[in-house]
């Protein structure tokens, strides 16, 4: 095995990702799980500035930030299952992509804190997000990346797992109103590397009732 380790939390979309591209790389890791209310002295060390999951560790140096691990995975085992596309204009496409939906992330996550009288407001917000990101980047394709999942199914699958999380929380329905995306949701779920390293929706839902004391 090479000297590799990934720093992570189980219930972290960002850490689920690296494992899917690990997995899918083929590469052998050690996984450690940190407690991010006691940071162990080991992401201190090496992720000083963020303090943040993933952190991964090549031969000793960190690796940090989720989507800057996946180029770096996809790059130093590029022989292996491609993550980003090889051709420069669509390989633009996925990394803006990713970015728009990161962009987004603040606007998912707050649906979990929403209020009842926010809630609409919130659902009609994500929706339109939704939408956009259903007609102009996945189309009618089976992935994002074509046939085959990539860099931005990664990104926003992962992320999609969390999504649902909160629309079982909240008691709404925001994802199903979007065939397409849900479709693809669904082959994506069914991926191999997805069925083995994402927590599943009650334990996730579990952790974050516990977390934000609701129910």
């Amino acid at each position: 095995m090479e000297d590799l380790k990934l720093i992570g939390v189980w219930y972290s979309t960002f850490v689920c990702r690296v494992k899917c591209a690990l997995q899918l790389k083929g590469v052998k890791y050690e996984y450690i799980e940190d407690d991010l209310s006691n940071k162990s002295d080991l992401l201190l060390q090496y992720n000083p500035i963020h303090k943040k999951v993933p952190v991964l560790l090549h031969g000793g140096k960190p690796i940090v930030e989720s989507l800057i691990i996946l180029e770096y995975i996809d790059e130093t085992w590029p022989e292996r299952y491609p993550i980003l596309p090889k051709d420069p204009y669509e390989r633009s496409k996925a990394k803006f992509w990713t970015k728009f939906m990161g962009d987004q992330e603040s606007t998912f996550w707050s649906l979990i804190k929403t209020t009842e009288e926010t809630k609409e407001k919130k659902i009609n917000e994500i929706l339109e997000i939704l939408k956009t990101i259903e007609e102009h980047g996945l189309g009618d394709k089976k992935f994002f990346s074509g046939d085959d999942m990539g860099f931005v199914d990664l990104a926003f699958g992962t992320f999609m797992r969390w999504l649902k999380v909160a629309e079982v929380i909240k008691e709404v329905k925001v994802f199903e109103t979007c065939t397409r995306l849900q479709a693809w949701f669904e082959r994506f779920n069914e991926v191999p590397v997805v069925k083995e390293n994402l927590p599943s929706q009650d334990e996730l839902v579990a952790h974050y009732k516990l977390k934000f004391c609701i129910g």
